[in-house]
Parts: C-alpha cells; sequence; structure tokens
C-alpha cells in the first residue's frame, strides 16, 4: 500500500500547486484590473474636462498690446476639427504628444529641442524627423513656425 500513499501525495502536491499557481494569477489579475480601472476614471475626467473647457470657448487676453497666444483650449479644437474631418496623421499618438507639448507650454520651440522633451534622441535623423512632423501641423494650422525653425502654437488658419 505504500505506493497507493505515494500517490496520493504526489496528487496532493500537484492540486497545491495548481492551487498556488491560480491564486498568484488571480492577484496579477486583480492588479492588472485595478490598474485598467484607474486608467479609465483618468481618462473620463479628461473627457469631461475638456468638454467643459470647450464648452466655455476660448479665453480672451487680458492685455490687447500682447499678441495672444493660443491654448490648451485651441489646440483641443484643433484636434477635435482634425478628427472630424479625418486627418488621422494629427489624431496619431505622436502628434498627440507633440501638441500636448505646445499645448501645455505655450512657448515656442526648436525641433532639438522639441525632440529632448519628448525624450527622443538628439541626433540629425530625429531632429528631421520631427521638423517633418511639425511643418505637418504647420500645414493644418495648429502650429505656426513664427522663425526659421522656431514653432509655437497657432490656430488663426483654423480660426479660432
Amino acid at each position: 500500500m505504500p505506493s497507493l500513499m505515494a500517490a496520493l501525495d504526489a496528487r496532493e502536491s500537484e492540486c497545491r500547486a495548481r492551487i498556488a499557481g491560480l491564486r498568484k494569477q488571480i492577484t496579477e489579475l486583480s492588479e492588472a484590473l485595478s490598474q485598467a480601472e484607474g486608467e479609465l476614471s483618468r481618462l473620463q475626467i479628461t473627457r469631461e474636462t475638456v468638454e467643459q473647457v470647450l464648452a466655455d470657448g476660448p479665453v480672451a487676453a487680458c492685455d490687447a498690446s500682447v499678441p495672444a497666444v493660443s491654448g490648451p483650449v485651441d489646440v483641443a479644437a484643433a484636434l477635435l476639427a482634425a478628427e472630424a474631418a479625418g486627418d488621422v496623421t494629427v489624431m496619431s499618438p505622436d502628434y498627440q504628444r507633440i501638441t500636448a507639448l505646445f499645448a501645455t507650454s505655450g512657448s515656442a520651440w526648436r525641433c532639438k529641442e522639441v525632440c529632448v522633451e519628448l525624450g527622443l534622441q538628439s541626433e540629425a535623423r530625429h531632429v528631421e524627423g520631427m521638423r517633418s512632423k511639425l511643418k505637418r501641423l504647420v500645414e493644418r494650422g495648429i502650429l505656426a513656425e513664427i522663425a526659421p525653425g522656431l514653432f509655437r502654437v497657432d490656430g488663426r488658419e483654423l480660426g479660432w
């Protein structure tokens, strides 16, 4: 009979190992679910905030002697217009990161500075790729090239 007891012990060990593996999977899935729920919550808050900002309309400049710099409201309007027009280029994640940088800073940027700020390398091929993307955004009226190689948010071509 010792072989029967050994077989039971082996099956019991296998069952315990399966249970441990399933508990580990449950823990991992619970963590993944929690992260996904957090991301969904942040996205919902962002959507509500953007809708509220767009509903309020563009913010007027305080001082008429200072030229108005387009901000997040204007960039959001441009992105919505691009999406409505079916411009998938501007809606890609790379372009969204670029427009978010310009929208949140309100500053003028050079191609190399944009590359560095977005965590890209500052080699010539990366800078030239960025220049191409920035020029595309200029063509769509989201950015303006205010001096050779110097870009900033500008929605005048889109009427805002």
